[in-house]
C-alpha cells in the first residue's frame, strides 16, 4: 500500500474586490487630465525629428479598467518595418482599493507591474507620478 504524503501549500488570504463608486472615477479622471494637459503632454509630447526613424510619443491619456486606472502613452513608429504605425504602452496603474485609497505601481522593464506606493491618496499618488523618475512614459 502506497502512502500518500501531504504537501503545505501557502495560500495568501485574498482581500476583497472593492467596487469604485462613480465620484471617485470621475474626482480621478478630473485630477488626471489636468495632469496630463499641464505637466505630462507639454513635458514628453514633442514633434517629430524628420531624419530619426525612433518611435516618438504622440498622445498621453489615461483610462478606467475595472479598478484599475491606467497612465498611457501612444507611439508612433514611422520605421519602414514598423507592424503598426502606433502602440500604446501603459507607464502608471493606480489600484483601487477602498475609501478613497490607491495602490500606485509602474511598469517594469521586465513587463511586470512593480507596487511601490500603498494606501495612498488621488494627491499622493499624481504627485508622484508627476515627480518620480519610475512614471516616465
Amino acid at each position: 500500500m502506497v502512502k500518500r504524503q501531504e504537501i503545505w501549500i501557502f495560500r495568501p488570504v485574498k482581500q476583497p474586490k472593492t467596487k469604485v463608486t462613480e465620484a471617485v472615477k470621475k474626482d480621478l479622471e478630473v485630477k488626471a487630465s489636468e495632469l496630463i494637459e499641464s505637466v505630462l503632454k507639454p513635458k514628453h509630447v514633442k514633434p517629430p525629428s524628420q531624419d530619426e526613424p525612433f518611435n516618438y510619443i504622440v498622445d498621453i491619456y489615461a483610462k478606467w479598467y475595472r479598478n484599475y486606472f491606467y497612465f498611457c502613452a501612444k507611439y508612433r513608429c514611422p520605421g519602414p518595418n514598423a507592424v503598426s504605425p502606433f502602440l500604446e504602452e501603459k507607464f502608471a496603474r493606480l489600484k483601487y482599493i477602498g475609501n478613497g485609497f490607491f495602490n500606485l505601481s509602474y511598469m517594469r522593464r521586465t513587463g511586470q507591474w512593480w507596487e511601490i506606493y500603498t494606501e495612498s491618496s488621488v494627491e499622493e499618488c499624481l504627485a508622484a507620478i508627476r515627480d518620480e523618475p519610475h512614471f516616465l512614459p
